[in-house]
């Protein structure tokens, strides 16, 4: 017990573990429960045809993830408002997901919330999570182009009001940024949650890459965090890996995208989320192509949007699919930790 205390490379490793464990333990349970009570997924109709077999499969296991990350991070990291605000921002977007996963249920509908209310909360989150970065975790507002000396200052224009008895800055551009970043990491992670094990497996590897960053910065509340989230999705696999027994939901897609969008802010890195997340802006490129290729020439670039289904109609399996998006994830994110360390080791 000393040494899990006096060794933070072996807290990392035993938070994992941990994670891993309490998240395969409990998700049997999950899935019993929501098999007597016959809550399952929702398939959307146009999606690939072979895919409305999985309807009726329990959904929402993304609450099972969540409760591990927040249970494990409690019980071994020291608190810090890093901490805190990472915490907040997944459990919120985690919370909309459910919101969304519930109305899809009780609706027997695959849209859920409408885009537009969806798009509202997320950025509420997004607004709040900065605000708290900046205000009482210490976040600084500017912001460096990899392996490069620039850095772009996004502390003005900014503005104070006075909340409660406390002065807020509320830097407008900053606020800005963070809030694309959480948008487009949560929605992008959501689209990629479309074949059985795809998110899962990519967030395993982005989280896993954050928290070697946050290690190496020497912020182990926040390296803690990506552990606990990279090992409940690796319990968690064993469940939603092809054929799956549960799927993640909204709740897990939102809720980790989140994760990985606020560790990108809160260990100054945002620009790196681009490779460290790669696979993710792959997906979500390939939906932007697809509806402009169409809407502008009528011609669709893909067969499906996203991309892991073009490849679905091309005759790849799941499990062809999964792997190989497992690869090209792997190799992004092991290009964006090893430009931070290049950075790191250079001072920029």
């Amino acid at each position: 017990m000393i040494a899990f205390f006096r060794y933070p490379t072996y807290q990392i490793f035993m938070t994992a573990v941990m994670a891993l464990i309490i998240t395969a333990a409990l998700t049997p349970i999950w899935i019993k429960l929501l098999r007597r009570e016959g809550l399952g997924q929702v398939v959307r109709i146009d999606g690939p045809q072979k895919h409305l077999t999985k309807s009726g499969t329990p959904t929402m296991g993304g609450i099972i993830i969540l409760f591990t990350i927040a249970i494990t991070y409690s019980l071994i990291a020291t608190t810090t408002m890093r901490g805190v605000v990472a915490i907040i921002t997944i459990l919120a977007c985690g919370l909309l997901g459910f919101v969304d996963d519930y109305s899809k249920i009780v609706k027997a509908r695959s849209l859920g919330l409408r885009a537009r209310a969806k798009i509202f909360w997320q950025l509420v989150i997004a607004v709040a999570a900065g605000l708290l970065a900046v205000n009482f975790a210490g976040l600084d507002t500017d912001v460096s182009i990899p392996l490069t000396s620039i850095v772009i200052p996004m502390g003005q224009p900014s503005f104070r009001i006075a909340f409660a008895g406390i002065d807020v800055i509320i830097p407008l551009l900053y606020i800005a940024f963070v809030l694309f970043i959480i948008v487009a990491a949560t929605n992008t992670v959501n689209l990629t949650d479309g074949l059985d094990g795809l998110a899962a497996g990519t967030v395993t590897i982005s989280m896993l890459a954050f928290a070697g960053i946050a290690f190496q910065q020497g912020r182990l509340d926040l390296a803690i965090i990506c552990a606990a989230a990279g090992g409940a999705c690796i319990g968690f696999l064993w469940f939603n890996s092809y054929p799956a027994s549960i799927f993640m939901g909204d709740t897990g897609s939102l809720g980790l995208g989140g994760a990985i969008a606020i560790m990108s802010i809160l260990t100054e890195t945002e620009l790196l989320l681009g490779l460290i997340g790669g696979i993710y802006v792959i997906e979500g490129l390939s939906v932007i192509a697809q509806v402009i290729s169409f809407r502008l020439f009528k011609v669709r670039v893909l067969k499906m949007a996203p991309i892991h289904h073009h490849f679905e109609m091309l005759g790849w399996s799941e499990t062809q699919i999964m792997m190989r998006f497992w690869i090209v994830s792997g190799i992004l994110s092991g290009i964006g930790f090893g430009v931070y360390f290049m950075m790191a080791a250079g001072g920029g």
